[in-house]
């Protein structure tokens, strides 16, 4: 018989269980059963880190000093080859001393950063469905969120416009990221245009998760930020090397932007850690300086693996729409399996089809007629999976 913890817990204790664990605990108990499943649910690159990265970070790791205590902010060579990486890609000039932090990847900086910009009574306009963390970091600093809607179709900013308008008290930040997870969606430079003016008049925080800043299709670029005139004034972006340069367990991230902001995140993340390990930041700042096209090399193959599921699953009848960017695609359930909902129908993919793909609703409000690929198997893999679905969806087309 289950007793009750002799332990109080704070924020955890309404905390729901993580949105994939039961369609992770089935993929296990299929494999263990010697099913041959093809993962296309966690979003978890399987390209390898470039070479020098690797040889970087072996030399670094030999080298005593590099063992101690290095900077929560990150050493100035790194900083700086943001900087320098944002000047080649988009043309903005950032201050590597005010402007640039180094995160240990975007999930804890944007958690980290909400503990500074947000407490008990504030609000935030977050999207929704989406990345969890991004409702989620808010709501642990103690703030309520309110939904900014991402449909296929939709005026975003007018969505965005009206979340803000509902919410009260004011919000005192507005999340978005584009390309966004899972829905794909993305915007061009008249978005961020818009979204500058109206922080500046609302006087409000813009925080812009640009994970899949190097993962765009078809001649497709997705827009930072400070792109627009004033858009380091009212707001900072979270720049990852996890999906970009395929470094996902380094865990290296930044914080751009605003001045006053990046000061407060390093003021804060002071008193919590000493930064990333520093060989690692080492190996950063030469694949960045040494290696500045990987990131389009990883993007062609993304974009040969895009086809192939969005061509193979159209052949099939399940109609799909090729994303301008991300590593996923993001699926409407087809008509006749709708009424499952997308846990079921993930189970039904996984146990007849041998393919795990991640439920819609594990992102939040408007997501459960969807379910989402992710695009990290190679082409054969994911040509096998197109072949399972089609042997397990026989009302398609």
């Amino acid at each position: 018989m289950r007793t009750k913890s002799a332990f109080e817990f704070r924020r955890v204790v309404d905390l729901p269980p993580y949105a994939f664990a039961k369609t992770d605990a089935l993929k296990l108990e299929l494999r263990q059963a010697g099913e041959d499943v093809i993962d296309l649910g966690f979003g978890n690159p399987d390209l390898p880190s470039h070479p020098l990265a690797v040889d970087k970070l072996k030399e670094a790791a030999e080298i005593g000093r590099n063992h101690r205590y290095s900077q929560s902010r990150g050493i100035p060579r790194l900083r700086k080859a943001v900087c320098d990486l944002y000047e080649r890609k988009f043309g903005v000039v950032l201050d590597p001393e005010t402007q640039a932090i180094s995160t240990i990847g975007a999930k804890e900086g944007l958690s980290h950063l909400m503990w500074v910009l947000l407490g008990p009574g504030d609000t935030a306009v977050v999207p929704t469905p989406t990345y969890p963390i991004h409702r989620f970091a808010p709501i642990f600093a103690g703030a309520a969120v309110f939904d900014m809607a991402m449909r296929e179709g939709d005026d975003l900013f007018g969505n965005m416009v009206e979340a803000f308008e509902k919410a009260r008290p004011r919000p005192r930040v507005i999340i978005f990221s584009f390309p966004h997870n899972p829905t794909t969606l993305s915007v061009d430079l008249d978005f961020m245009q818009k979204a500058v003016a109206f922080a500046r008049e609302k006087e409000v925080v813009l925080v812009h998760d640009f994970a899949y800043a190097d993962l765009a299709f078809d001649g497709y670029e997705p827009p930072s930020l400070f792109q627009v005139e004033g858009g380091d004034e009212v707001g900072v972006e979270l720049y990852t090397l996890t999906k970009s340069f395929s470094m996902a367990g380094w865990r290296v991230g930044f914080l751009l932007g605003n001045a006053e902001i990046v000061a407060a995140l390093a003021r804060f993340k002071s008193y919590l850690d000493y930064g990333t390990f520093q060989p690692i930041q080492i190996a950063s700042i030469v694949v960045m300086n040494e290696a500045p096209n990987y990131p389009k090399e990883l993007c062609a193959i993304y974009q040969s693996r895009r086809d192939t599921l969005c061509d193979g699953l159209n052949r099939i009848g399940w109609e799909i729409t090729k994303p301008r960017g991300s590593m996923f695609v993001w699926a409407k359930i087809p008509e006749p399996y709708k009424s499952l909902g997308s846990l079921e129908f993930a189970f039904k993919l996984m146990k007849e089809a041998d393919v795990a793909v991640s439920p819609g609703s594990g992102f939040g409000t408007g997501g459960d007629e969807h379910v989402r690929f992710a695009l990290i198997e190679n082409e054969q893999r994911i040509a096998q999976g197109v072949r399972g679905i089609r042997r397990a969806l026989p009302e398609l087309g």
